[in-house]
């Protein structure tokens, strides 16, 4: 990684140490990786970790250095790392991307090396005509790699858990509760009214985040944690899994085809669980939240519970105000954590950032007056919006600076690997 000049103007030096600070900790994140590790592609939907480095370096030579004039590093790399970009050509399919063993990873940290030395320069020599919109563009590139952090440590987990020998990717911080585990879920109410949702700020937001709008909404109250293992588990015992009442359609037929029995990398061991994490193999906490449950499950979940998922709305309701605080990436723990969840609900929701991604009850649709970035960019988010569900809140690994109470994340209701969470809600009069 090439550092930056001192003699760049403010403006640009602040963008330069950003740029400089990100790509080193997507490569901090692989460095206890072998180069087997970093070829593996253990589903269709995660990605090798080589890919994952590849692909967020042709995200700056497509959107930032082509548009200057400069030549490709390679000229097939734009047909084996563009991810979903139709306007910019052709590209490999996404479930084969484990069959690529060259480049090698060498070769790829090789191309990551090449570039930035080339976005540096252009950082230091970039004219003021192209500053202010090649910025948003390194921008939307950096938050863009920060979320493939998180897929890298998401996805290399689904492939470790897939090995018999349950691999450890890096030791992490874990704080177990006390005994009597975590304090009874509370409720916080909130009143009816019109209130606006989505960014208008100064600094970074996706488009999908904004634009800021008014909208109607009942009262309702939002739980004062995120549900936890334990009371996951009490679901379980329940026959949760077994009582058709409690699920969607969709979810049901879900359940039984993939023989789900319990989250994610949860095995049953002697009358309790164990559960497969970056660090391997450990019991599970009663106490941390509950992670790796697809929306179908958190549904279900809530059902039994006598709630429901909240609203996006009403999740962005209770976040506003938040501090942004929490288990992020950058704690070390790289697993949901007991918080010393003793904190009166009076003081407002907690862990409403990292830990878990929590789903809400909303589809993923554009907000009244959406516009996508024009061109290729366009695509981004845009597209996408059918047949997801939005989460909220970041999770456990999620750079912290990458993070916002408007950030729209969005996943497919089946998915379970990334890791999701559960909150409830409830009318007023629930």
């Amino acid at each position: 990684m090439v550092a930056f000049m001192s003699r760049i103007p403010d403006e640009r030096a602040e963008l330069a140490r950003r740029f400089t600070a990100v790509r080193r900790s997507t490569e901090e994140l692989c460095r206890s990786l072998t180069p087997e590790d970093c070829v593996l592609q253990s589903m269709p939907d995660a990605s090798p970790v080589k890919w994952h480095l590849a692909h967020t370096t042709w995200f700056f030579e497509t959107f930032v250095l082509a548009p200057l004039g400069m030549e490709p590093y390679h000229p097939q790399y734009g047909y084996l790392f563009n991810s979903y970009y139709n306007a910019v050509g052709e590209r490999h399919c996404r479930p084969r991307r484990g069959l690529l063993s060259r480049p090698t990873v060498e070769e790829v940290y090789r191309y990551r090396a090449h570039t930035d030395a080339l976005m540096m320069e252009q950082l230091e020599n970039l004219g003021q005509a192209r500053k202010a919109e090649l910025a948003k563009v390194i921008e939307l590139g950096l938050h863009h790699e920060q979320q493939h952090q998180e897929l890298i440590l998401t996805d290399i987990k689904h492939a470790f858990a897939a090995n018999p020998l349950r691999p450890v990717f890096r030791e992490g911080r874990r704080e177990r509760a006390p005994r009597g585990g975590a304090a009874a879920l509370g409720w916080i109410g909130y009143e009816e009214g019109l209130v606006e949702i989505g960014w208008a700020g100064r600094g970074f937001a996706f488009d999908n985040e904004g634009p800021r709008h008014r909208v109607y909404q009942q009262a309702f109250s939002l739980s004062d944690r995120p549900v936890t293992a334990g009371e996951y588990l009490e679901f379980i015992r329940a026959g949760g899994y077994r009582r058709a009442d409690l699920w969607l359609s969709d979810g049901w037929s879900a359940a039984n085809e993939q023989g789900w029995e319990a989250p994610l990398y949860w095995e049953p061991a002697g009358g309790h669980y164990r559960i497969m994490t970056l660090a391997g193999m450990r019991d599970i906490d009663p106490a941390e939240p509950v992670c790796h449950v697809s929306y179908y499950e958190a549904d279900a979940f809530a059902r039994f519970a006598g709630a429901r998922l909240p609203t996006e709305v009403e999740w962005e309701l209770a976040a506003k105000e938040a501090e942004i605080r929490g288990n992020f990436v950058e704690s070390g723990a790289l697993h949901p954590v007991y918080d010393g969840l003793d904190v009166p609900a009076s003081r407002g929701p907690r862990q409403m950032f990292g830990d878990v991604w929590e789903w809400t009850a909303s589809g993923y649709s554009p907000y009244p007056g959406f516009k996508p970035l024009s061109g290729a960019l366009g695509e981004y988010n845009g597209k996408f919006m059918c047949n997801q569900l939005v989460l909220r809140g970041g999770s456990c690994v999620t750079p912290v600076s990458h993070i916002r109470a408007t950030y729209r994340n969005f996943f497919p209701a089946q998915a379970r690997w990334q890791f999701s969470g559960i909150r409830l809600a409830r009318d007023a009069a629930g």
